[in-house]
């Protein structure tokens, strides 16, 4: 069995090591290396994985290094590794966003195997989407434990150029968002309605996912599951018409196509 190694124990490292122990990896193939201790202790005492505050010692360790590290420490953390141990063989999977393979293969000064994957927070419950893209030096073994490493935690998509991350970070990365906003909106308008905070939220939740299974359980194009719940001159109806009075497709066209303008301005500011 390959041996992972993150550097840096935030959320996605723990989605990820989750859906790993989950799908039958070996906790003792996994290290987890944070300065703090305490996000790393925490997963040592919850997976029985191993944890170190050296991110050399975890790197030496492994086959696989995911650097799941804040965007603007990936750099650097880069430089550490390539300088202080040979890199020639192993597989650098990075979760930052907007940061390039180029980027990062510059800070390894060295053509390494790298998957670049840009996740969502719904990994945290093995619901995530993950768009992935591999560098020309990324062998078929290789790609398909990067495959292993994410089907653990949800989908995924991979994508034949490097420019696709951008949108979807837009479509699944910052996507989870979009859905609070709009039930935010919706619990703030049952409230004022007169229900109270926690039947607010349960009509929004339940809804929202009762939604969501509709849409997973059927093969209907979604604009179909739409038009079967709504029917002409009624309540539903008026609420759609509404939206489109309000031109909601030009809203979310324009919001997406923000976060896709920053992730491009995030990757020239390395």
């Amino acid at each position: 069995m390959k041996k992972i190694a993150f550097i840096g124990a935030g959320n996605m490292a723990r989605a990820i090591i989750i859906g790993l122990i989950n799908s039958g990896v070996a906790a003792k193939n996994i290290i987890v290396a944070n300065p703090s201790p305490e996000k790393r202790v925490m997963l040592e005492n919850e997976f029985g994985v191993l944890q170190t505050n050296d991110n050399i010692k975890a790197a030496t360790f492994a086959d696989i290094i995911v650097l799941s590290v804040k965007p603007h420490f990936i750099c650097d953390v880069c430089r550490q590794l390539s300088s202080a141990l040979d890199i020639t063989n192993k597989l650098f999977v990075s979760v930052a966003a907007g940061t390039t393979v180029a980027q990062i293969q510059q800070a390894l000064n060295k053509k390494v195997a790298l998957v670049r994957v840009m996740p969502n927070t719904p990994a945290q419950l093995g619901l995530g989407m993950s768009g992935l893209f591999a560098s020309i030096e990324v062998n078929s073994e290789q790609k398909a434990a990067s495959d292993k490493l994410m089907s653990a935690v949800g989908k995924i998509i991979w994508l034949k150029s490097e420019d696709k991350i951008n949108d979807i970070i837009a479509i699944a990365g910052s996507a989870p968002a979009y859905f609070f906003l709009f039930m935010e909106a919706m619990e703030k308008q049952a409230k004022t309605l007169g229900f109270n905070a926690q039947e607010s939220r349960m009509l929004v939740q339940q809804t929202a996912l009762g939604a969501a299974q509709m849409v997973e359980h059927n093969t209907a194009a979604i604009s179909t599951l739409r038009e079967n719940v709504t029917s002409k001159g009624g309540t539903t109806f008026a609420a759609l018409e509404q939206f489109r009075k309000d031109d909601l497709d030009k809203v979310v066209s324009n919001a997406m196509n923000a976060a896709i303008t920053r992730a491009e301005e995030m990757a020239k500011d390395h």
